[in-house]
């Protein structure tokens, strides 16, 4: 990991899936805050441009260019980050792949191995690494949704989507006591590479901008809940 860190943060994010669309977003939102961001992505190159931005804005992050899907890579992560900071304040999920959309009767078995491999597993996976990491700082996990379950040729990416949030949700449950605090947004249509993939052609001025997303759900996400 490379670090630009203050001494003594404040509060620690750690967002997988930062390099672009709304993981930057939340990443460049959360720093300028002053927040300290944990940056994980696999783009070495995109990861360096956002921390040029936060960098330039007066924040501070640390660069993670690791894959989410590979186990020992986030036992290594969760390990430094207990190590250095103790914890993590706030988690916040956004690594996904979208497979290509296909007929359900002609879905590449290559597409399904993959969207359940980052999707599912690797999710699962890191809840595992992170809810003691969460729990020790009163923290937050979130998760966002894309409800595509069910619609015609979303068969890979709504199953593998929607058994993510199926996760969460179940996390969430179990957790509403003890905590970590679990949240799952829903982001309005935004003009990222994967809507793009999606709905080529599209009229991208009309939808939301990643920015006004990001700041949208981290104003509900971060303010105080009332007391049960």
């Amino acid at each position: 990991m490379t670090e630009n860190a203050p001494n003594n943060p404040t509060k620690i994010a750690l967002i997988t899936g930062a390099s672009r669309g709304l993981g930057a977003a939340l990443a460049e939102g959360l720093a300028a805050q002053g927040w300290h961001i944990i940056a994980v992505a696999r783009t070495t190159g995109a990861l360096e441009e956002l921390d040029d931005r936060i960098r330039a804005a007066g924040g501070s992050a640390t660069l993670a260019p690791m894959d989410v899907t590979n186990p020992e890579a986030m036992i290594q992560l969760a390990k430094s980050v207990l190590g250095r900071w103790g914890g993590v304040d706030l988690w916040a999920h956004t690594a996904i792949h979208a497979a290509p959309l296909s007929p359900a009767g002609h879905i590449d078995p290559r597409d399904l191995a993959k969207s359940l491999d980052l999707n599912v597993t690797a999710a699962s996976g890191l809840i595992v690494l992170l809810e003691p990491l969460l729990r020790g700082r009163d923290g937050t996990g979130l998760f966002f949704d894309d409800p595509r379950a069910g619609q015609k040729f979303f068969g890979a990416y709504g199953a593998t989507k929607g058994a993510q949030i199926a996760l969460a949700q179940s996390w969430q449950a179990e957790n509403e006591k003890l905590g970590p605090r679990i949240e799952i947004a829903t982001p309005a249509p935004m003009p990222t590479a994967l809507r793009a993939r999606f709905f080529p052609g599209e009229d991208r001025a009309a939808l939301s901008p990643c920015k006004d997303e990001a700041l949208r759900i981290l104003a509900e996400v971060l303010a105080p809940k009332p007391a049960a």
